[in-house]
């Protein structure tokens, strides 16, 4: 039969997925290699102590030893015999266990001959009699481990013994009156330092489990009550994605600022994602409508004409006028409505150097001609502005046009000033003589589709877009833009645009006009 490819299980799968299970497993991982750290430390320090403490206890019995071994050899009868034989008596009678501690003194007269070993050990040097239960050549064999001692070298040593095991030996060589050598030696076992390992393998063993499970389970809770927000905002974002855009995270208080901040930023996310689609639903609302009417218009029209049987000539070229200015109509509505959408992407500016004063005269120039106003323009600053020279000119003439719409003709106003403001900005003043914005209008005159009163009606010709593509583009290049009333008791709109590079000398330019930066409508 095939194997299904789907039958093994993935590593990954074996894994925990949930948050609250990884900070568990991360925490019971940081425990236990903090556990076995420890443990390593504590570990080797009690055997590292344990064998400082034998090596002070077996330094102090070689020099009782030691000093036994010299009064002997002070005395009138000072050979090897009599030394051997001191050597014996205090090995013999010392209160400890024989099978704990080790002893010897090994004298030998002048020439090596005479040697004699006093020990409470002879069965480790030099007896040749088998122990019980052993034969002849494991005794022998354990003869020749025990003559480690002999070959050691003096001082502190390790050596491994046949029935003892391992054994921390000091060892010293005397030299006595009259030509005796003396070797003496104590040694003791290391099972104490065993032992005493074993109970602390034992303890952290133990305390490990119980730190691990108690880690364990605290890490899986405090896992559960600092991702529950998580959990929230995931069922909030699954509501959101289903259409329903009302849900948000409340208390979160005590759960840390972190967790406190994710949730004011998600809910502040909700709320401009709210804004955004009512924001579109109305936008669409009214590109609907606007779109509706034309198309309404046109196709009156040629239901007019197509009811005639033999219209007249005139009547053609009446309708074919009024479907063309319809047609007009909605070409503008849809070239500002493809500016909009533009101005979301990266590539809807071109940026360059523009030489300001040309670049204004120029337009200004061109503006004048759109209809009979009285066109003024300030001074203009001399110097470098990084812009899209096109977009910039589109947004300029958008507030002329707008200013002409509202101003009588002949004798109305339109003026656009040119100031230079601090921190390398410059501003644009369009203001007119008409009648103004209403104060309450005033941040509403940006939004898409917005008119301010009857004088602004489809019948101008305007799409409601003009101050919304202004704004867009202003926005692109990093500036500000607002409404207010003009000195001419008008309208006045302001643009103040940064990376603008003075070209008049600092001696003979005048200083920056210091007012406060636009605020955002």
């Amino acid at each position: 039969m095939p194997r299904r490819s789907g039958s093994r299980l993935s590593p990954k799968r074996l894994l925990p997925t949930s948050l609250r299970w990884r900070l568990a497993a991360w925490v019971t991982a940081v425990v236990l290699l903090c556990t076995a750290v420890s443990f390593a430390v504590v570990y080797n320090d009690t055997g590292t102590q344990i064998r400082h403490q034998i090596d002070r206890e077996i330094a102090g019995d070689l020099e009782e030893l030691s000093l036994t071994v010299r009064s002997a050899a002070s005395s009138d009868d000072h050979g090897p015999v009599r030394v051997a034989a001191v050597a014996r008596r205090y090995v013999q009678n010392q209160p400890f266990s024989a099978g704990s501690t080790l002893q010897f003194a090994i004298v030998s007269g002048p020439g090596g001959s005479g040697a004699l070993t006093a020990t409470n050990r002879p069965e480790l040097l030099g007896s040749s009699h088998p122990d019980n239960g052993e034969s002849t050549a494991e005794q022998q064999r354990e003869n020749r481990l025990s003559q480690q001692l002999l070959t050691v070298p003096d001082g502190y040593s390790t050596v491994t013994l046949a029935d003892v095991g391992a054994l921390r030996l000091l060892k010293r060589r005397l030299s006595l009156p009259g030509g005796t050598r003396v070797t003496v030696g104590v040694g003791e076992r290391l099972v104490s330092v065993g032992n005493a390992q074993r109970g602390v393998a034992e303890a952290f063993i133990l305390a490990g489990l119980l730190t691990l499970a108690g880690a364990l389970g605290a890490s899986y809770l405090i896992g559960t009550r600092f991702s529950s927000p998580l959990r929230r905002m995931a069922a909030v974002a699954a509501k959101v994605d289903a259409g329903d855009l009302h849900p948000r995270i409340h208390d979160v208080g005590g759960r840390g600022e972190e967790v406190q901040v994710l949730a004011e930023a998600f809910n502040h996310m909700l709320d401009r994602l709210t804004d955004a689609f009512a924001s579109q639903r109305a936008f669409v609302a009214d590109a609907s409508h606007e779109l509706r009417t034309p198309l309404t218009v046109i196709r009156g029209q040629l239901e007019v004409l197509a009811s005639q049987a033999d219209p007249s000539g005139e009547e053609v070229r009446r309708v074919e006028g009024l479907v063309q200015a319809e047609i007009a109509r909605i070409s503008r509505l849809v070239d500002d409505l493809l500016v909009l959408a533009k101005a979301e992407q990266t590539e809807f500016l071109r940026v360059e150097q523009i030489e300001l004063a040309p670049f204004v005269e120029e337009l200004w120039d061109g503006v004048s001609l759109l209809a009979k106003r009285r066109f003024e323009l300030g001074s203009v600053p001399e110097g470098t502005l990084t812009a899209d020279p096109d977009r910039l000119a589109q947004a300029l003439r958008n507030l002329v046009s707008n200013a002409i719409e509202h101003t009588a003709p002949e004798r109305g106003l339109v003026r656009l000033d040119v100031e230079r403001r601090a921190g390398r900005r410059v501003r644009f003043v369009v203001s007119d003589d008409g009648p103004g914005i209403p104060p309450d209008q005033r941040e509403r005159v940006f939004d898409r589709f917005h008119r301010t009163d009857a004088a602004r009606d489809r019948a101008s010709g305007g799409t409601g877009l003009g101050l919304a593509i202004v704004q867009a583009i202003v926005e692109a290049h990093g500036g500000l833009v607002r409404a207010d009333a003009s000195a001419h008791e008008g309208a006045q709109i302001e643009l103040e645009l940064p990376r603008f590079a003075a070209r008049v000398p600092a001696a003979s330019a005048p200083p920056p006009v210091p007012e406060p930066s636009l605020a955002k409508p």
